[in-house]
């Protein structure tokens, strides 16, 4: 009875802390996104004395010409394009270095995991793709997201990847598969708890990011959905009803993504560490 009654408490403790961490800075930011300028400016948790949330959100969304829903466009494409391309490279590497072993094998490893330690640098980043034309294009932040992801993205594929017998790849290349059949033909299929964790995951992170858009695609055309928060705070005056509602307005998107597809994120993580 003591061990039971020891469980219940833990779990009423991590409830309670997740209340606290997620549920009440989201309610704090969805109860000031429906009042009005002045009530919005006690950055209070009461309930509005009236709702303006129809109000607050055409404010918004006619911002600036409309910014918001040109960053919304911009974040689209950068995730979906990031997505894709962060799949199929990683997936390709993770194969070719889960299936070769020889003495070049724990360089590349080590140079994939030097991805994830070393920090990234802003100005020498800007010099290069500057010199190669892709400073503030969509080409250069998606390359530059990617190379952020794939030190992760890569290492979840390779440990998921030997969990797939070797048996299969011999078998394919009897049967007269080529390399590029036998990976898009037989293996990517079978990677699909890890692709759907890595599409999850690395989504919210791109969509979200704010750092990466701002140093390297500047401009008012190239905006994505966080710089979108800058439109509502100034030095002197801060539209903290309208700032709330473009907060909530773009937590969404990932917010849904991430609880209809939470049991794949758990599934394909569990899988990878566990076969691998």
């Amino acid at each position: 009875m003591s061990r039971k009654l020891r469980t219940f408490g833990i779990e009423a403790v991590a409830v309670l802390l997740s209340v606290a961490i997620f549920w009440v800075p989201l309610y704090f930011v969805f109860v000031n996104a429906l009042k009005d300028s002045k009530e919005a400016s006690e950055l209070t948790i009461d309930w509005p004395s009236s709702i303006h949330l129809w109000s607050n959100v055409k404010e918004v969304v006619t911002a600036r010409d409309f910014m918001l829903v040109r960053a919304f466009y911009n974040s689209a494409a950068l995730t979906v394009l990031s997505i894709v391309v962060l799949v199929f490279v990683c997936a390709m590497a993770a194969f070719v270095m889960q299936r070769r072993q020889d003495r070049f094998t724990p360089w590349i490893t080590f140079f994939v995991l030097a991805g994830l330690i070393i920090p990234p640098s802003i100005v020498p980043t800007i010099w290069v793709l500057d010199g190669i034309g892709l400073f503030k294009t969509m080409t250069g932040i998606v390359s530059v997201e990617v190379a952020l992801g794939i030190s992760f993205a890569t290492l979840l594929y390779r440990n998921f990847m030997a969990s797939i017998p070797r048996e299969i790849d011999e078998a394919a290349i009897m049967d007269g598969c080529g390399g590029f059949r036998l990976f898009f033909g037989m293996i990517l299929p079978l990677l699909q708890p890890v692709t759907a964790t890595i599409v999850v995951t690395s989504s919210v992170t791109i969509f979200n990011d704010f750092t990466n858009p701002l140093y390297f695609f500047p401009g008012s055309k190239n905006a994505t959905v966080q710089l979108t928060l800058y439109n509502f705070m100034s030095q002197f005056v801060s539209q903290y009803n309208l700032l709330f509602m473009n907060i909530l307005l773009i937590t969404i998107p990932p917010l849904l993504l991430f609880i209809f597809f939470n049991k794949k994120i758990v599934a394909g993580m569990t899988a990878g560490s566990v076969k691998g």
